[in-house]
């Protein structure tokens, strides 16, 4: 898959019940060391639609969704969102306040979105599968 040469921003969605957390974890890291990870997730948060949990997607990308993503080095790649104490990417359990947790955040099934990694490059991913967590699984903390 090549390098796309634009910038996808496809709408994306948020859950009511993670709008406030995901805005505090934003606020936060925004006065502390986290601050460009923080600014990305808090222009996400800005620009997302907001929806009552009982409306949600089944394919919906929220906290404690398994993903499964192409990469645009066409690799495949499994992951599961979290809260950053949740995180451990030995175990696919990848941070929200990280380049592509922020990026993955609100995503269907289908969607591509162009995000900018650590090193200071444009990479992009296609979400191709969404599990959501079993009740009683996920608890947001």
């Amino acid at each position: 898959m090549a390098m796309r040469s634009h910038t996808l921003r496809p709408q994306i969605t948020i859950a009511h019940s993670e709008h406030a957390q995901l805005f505090a974890l934003a606020a936060a890291g925004m006065a502390a060391d986290s601050y460009p990870a923080a600014e990305e997730l808090l222009a996400e948060i800005e620009r997302a639609h907001l929806v009552a949990d009982d409306k949600l997607a089944i394919d919906l990308v929220r906290m404690g969704a398994g993903i499964q993503y192409r990469s645009d080095r066409d690799d495949l790649v499994d992951v599961t969102l979290v809260f950053p104490d949740h995180a451990d990417i030995s175990r696919g359990r990848v941070s929200v306040l990280t380049p592509v947790g922020t990026a993955l955040i609100g995503l269907r099934t289908g969607q591509s979105i162009t995000w900018w990694c650590r090193e200071g490059t444009r990479q992009s991913l296609t979400v191709l599968r969404v599990s959501q967590p079993r009740t009683g699984e996920w608890r947001p903390t």
